[in-house]
């Protein structure tokens, strides 16, 4: 027996959650939107708002307790992703890029390196800009995801 799975959305600087709100409605999932403040949604019922208040990694902390492996998890965040991952979750980025167990010991590394150059005071630029591009290869992904986990894996 396999059960319905539900996506939670680390939404405070989320870029698709409208795309999230579209797949999740075509298949009858349930999405928690978390953040640490307020955010405008759809009022649907299958939409839930969880305000986690403003403590450090508070959201994270929220999603991470109930990722499973019936979960989808959206988010940019790799620390987030990796404990996601560990936790059985499907994991997917904002571009549309799934975590996988052998691909986010990887983003953790180069996230962490990326920090330290930051406080050594070297210039590293910022992420590339949000593409059209990202947002097809995200609905892709989630797509998949969800009928990964719709078969039962």
């Amino acid at each position: 027996m396999t059960t319905t799975p539900a996506i939670y959305v680390d939404a405070d600087a989320c870029p698709v959650k409208d795309e999230t709100f579209r797949v999740a409605a075509r298949y009858g999932l349930h999405v928690y939107v978390v953040a640490n403040s307020l955010l405008n949604l759809p009022r649907e019922p299958w939409i839930e708002r969880v305000v986690v208040g403003d403590a450090l990694d508070a959201a994270d902390d929220w999603i991470a307790e109930r990722a499973g492996p019936d979960a989808i998890v959206v988010t940019a965040d790799v620390p987030l992703a990796s404990r996601c991952v560990k936790a059985g979750a499907s994991v997917i980025a904002p571009n549309g890029k799934p975590f996988s167990e052998s691909s986010v010991g990887m983003a953790l590394a180069t996230r962490n390196l990326m920090q330290d150059l930051r406080e050594a005071g070297v210039v590293t630029g910022g992420p590339r800009p949000f593409t059209r591009q990202d947002r097809s290869a995200f609905l892709g992904a989630l797509d998949r995801a969800v009928n990964r986990l719709r078969r039962g894996r």
